[in-house]
């Protein structure tokens, strides 16, 4: 049986958090909002995910209950519409505690963050492109321990539940870029995505069933910022950075 320690295609990854039976194994602690770890299986195959159930969501001023794990969603497929593998594989679906947001659980090599992976000095295209996915999709949340780096090296990007805000948000620990150009891979990636959104095509009407029209359209504006202005943001005026920082 391929399980949590082997490695999954990521056809395997999305029938199992998709159709998998789900089978909750606990509550994840120090998190905002319910987080639980469970188990998805089919026959020959299981992973761990990270389930977070719509009821579990604490209340904010400025996001609507109930629209967080959708919101987790619509980073993952704007990440794979770039083509830059930092999102976990994550969808919405039904679960024991009902409708929530189900993520691939990545199994994290042990105290790295952000700030351990910068150190590294090996993963500055990653570093970059998250920047850049984190401007797109105005998240108000990168906090140091929101980047993983994986058994095999690969760096990803978790609770990204506080975006598409349609008011300036960006709050980020990752400034080091900040004011300098974007790479020619990573604006060509952003005009591909920005033209797929100005068409109507897929992402677009996947994105419809998550986030509003206004919010789509603050996500193509924010992109077409990037493209002309070439450059990575700079923080804006009030708080630029979250807390805790990791």
């Amino acid at each position: 049986m391929r399980g949590t320690h082997a490695p999954l295609s990521r056809a395997d990854a999305l029938t199992l958090l998709s159709e998998g039976e789900i089978t909750v194994e606990g509550l994840i602690p120090w998190s905002s909002n319910a987080t639980l770890l469970v188990t998805a299986r089919l026959p020959g195959l299981t992973c761990l995910a990270v389930y977070k159930p719509q009821r579990g969501e604490r209340p904010l001023w400025d996001f609507a209950t109930g629209t967080l794990g959708k919101r987790e969603v619509a980073a993952y497929l704007v990440s794979e519409a770039l083509g830059w593998d930092l999102v976990p594989p994550t969808l919405l679906r039904e679960g024991p505690l009902g409708l929530g947001s189900v993520q691939l659980y990545v199994r994290a090599q042990e105290d790295a963050h952000y700030f351990t992976i910068r150190e590294e000095g090996t993963h500055g295209l990653d570093l970059m492109r998250l920047v850049a996915l984190d401007a797109a999709i105005n998240n108000a949340d990168r906090k140091s321990g929101h980047c993983l780096e994986d058994l095999e090296g690969h760096v990803w990007a978790i609770d990204n539940a506080l975006t598409f805000h349609v008011l300036p948000k960006l709050r980020t620990v990752i400034w080091d870029y900040a004011g300098t150009p974007l790479p020619a891979n990573i604006q060509d990636d952003l005009r591909r995505v920005r033209d797929d959104l100005q068409s109507s095509a897929g992402l677009g009407r996947a994105l419809a069933a998550l986030i509003t029209d206004t919010e789509i359209g603050g996500l193509l504006r924010r992109l077409e910022s990037l493209i002309q202005s070439g450059r990575f943001p700079e923080p804006g005026p009030g708080r630029a950075v979250p807390w805790p920082l990791v």
